[in-house]
């Protein structure tokens, strides 16, 4: 069974809708292949962190990263997809590109990323991802 891994970017709706919809497209192409959403959680500095207990850090962190699943769950729920979701803190590229080492997931779906200045410089998450990977056997699909 196939595994495809979907990166929810909770500030960008239409980001995460045209994710999840390609996700479905191939689902239905491929029932086999389950769906895993994943909300990558940024580390909190250490001086907002030095106010929290552990515990209490992880358990808002988790929450929150809950909280910003809810969008993309809701649709993969109305189209009757099986799913997992996952929330893990950390760096965004480096973080997904674990994540889909660890999962086993063939494939990882961006949505559309709009071009600004930061994908410029940068790069897009997605073509981060495609270059920590390397030469992998994960497909990143997606700008």
């Amino acid at each position: 069974m196939g595994q495809l891994l979907v990166p929810v970017d909770p500030h960008d709706a239409g980001r995460t809708r045209s994710a999840v919809e390609q996700a479905l497209r191939i689902r239905r192409d491929e029932p086999a292949v389950h769906i895993r959403l994943l909300r990558v959680q940024p580390r909190l500095s250490g001086h907002v962190a030095m106010y929290f207990g552990n515990r209490e850090l992880q358990l808002l962190q988790h929450e929150t990263g809950t909280e910003d699943l809810q969008y993309a769950e809701g649709l993969l729920q109305a189209a009757g997809a099986d799913f997992t979701s996952t929330v893990l803190v950390g760096r965004g590229a480096e973080t997904i590109a674990q994540a889909a080492r660890h999962y086993g997931c063939d494939r990882i779906v961006f949505g559309e990323e709009p071009p600004g200045l930061a994908g410029r410089m940068f790069g897009s998450l997605a073509q981060q991802v495609r270059h920590l990977l390397g030469g992998a056997e994960v497909q990143v699909i997606g700008s």
